[in-house]
């Protein structure tokens, strides 16, 4: 073999073993690229897994939300009774004492009405409050009484309460028999047989300050342009508490109508403007009639 073969030998030789090398390698990059990337896909998929479970785990440890502010009914009752008693008597007699022609008696006047009112509203409003609580403890004890003494009777009474639902006989029977049982039933009866619920311990002073303000805050309007007029030119107040009063009467009429209704859809907005007229002719009606009276006394008294 010539010089020339074996130097061709050799080399291509070496050739191969370097290109088994290089392929050898390749292969171990790209083992090693494939299992980074399905080591990064397990990851990723472990990842996406204990994202998806976050939420699951949020909602189970999650503290529950707060209650909604609400208003008690009883409260929005007694702001009712005070605006509306406040916004009619003040007025007519702002408008009665308008008469006499004399800024000072108009303020002087209203006002001790204000105060003297507010302090009677408030007074009615927390006897009657504690009317009710006396009411309802004293039927109470009665049902305690009652069921110490005559446990038949209760459930007789029971029974009374769910016949009208047409429930069958043995229903009746085995709720009658459980409600016996049951130390709420005094908290059974005084619910659904004679609807009453404990009134809270501060609703008298509560009805009281509710009603008192209204009435104060709603009759303190039609006496504010007397404050802001010069003394002489009381027919310019009047004119501008009559008009202060029409839109507060009709604000009020129409709010309190569409609380009871609703606020959306042409029926509820036609009751409310009838609601907010029909304040106005009350309030306009007693002012007239106020300011009618205190003039035909002042031309009988003074002719």
């Amino acid at each position: 073999m010539s010089l020339v073969a074996l130097k061709n030998l050799f080399w291509r030789t070496a050739d191969a073993d370097a290109e088994s090398r290089r392929c050898v390698i390749r292969q171990r990059d790209s083992s090693g690229r494939q299992s980074s990337e399905d080591s990064a896909r397990t990851i990723t998929h472990a990842d996406l897994e204990a994202q998806q479970r976050i939420p699951l785990l949020g909602q189970e440890v999650t503290a529950p939300l707060p209650k909604s502010f609400k208003v008690d009914a009883r409260v929005i009752s007694d702001a009712t009774i005070g605006l509306s008693d406040g916004l009619t008597v003040p007025f007519a007699l702002t408008a009665g004492l308008s008469a006499l022609g004399d800024t000072r008696i108009v303020i002087f006047g209203s006002l001790a009405e204000l105060i003297a009112g507010a302090i009677s509203m408030g007074l009615g409003g927390y006897l009657g409050a504690k009317s009710e609580l006396a009411s309802y403890q004293e039927t109470r004890c009665q049902t305690e009484r009652l069921v110490q003494k005559d446990p038949q009777a209760v459930v007789a009474e029971v029974r009374d309460v769910f016949a009208p639902y047409g429930l069958p006989a043995q229903t009746l029977d085995d709720l009658a028999a459980h409600l016996s049982a049951s130390p709420r039933l005094v908290d059974f009866a005084m619910q659904f047989q004679h609807c009453a619920q404990e009134p809270a311990s501060s609703r008298a002073l509560t009805s009281a300050i509710t009603i008192a303000l209204g009435y104060f805050l709603g009759g303190l309007l039609p006496l504010v342009p007397y404050f802001c007029v010069e003394k002489n030119d009381l027919l310019r107040a009047l004119y501008i508490s009559i008009g202060v009063m029409a839109v507060a009467l009709f604000s009020f009429g129409y709010v309190k109508t569409c609380i009871v209704t609703g606020w959306r859809g042409s029926k509820y907005i036609r009751q409310g403007v009838f609601g907010g007229i029909q304040m106005v002719i009350i309030g306009g009606a007693a002012a007239g009639a106020a300011m009618g009276l205190v003039k035909t006394f002042n031309e009988l008294v003074d002719p």
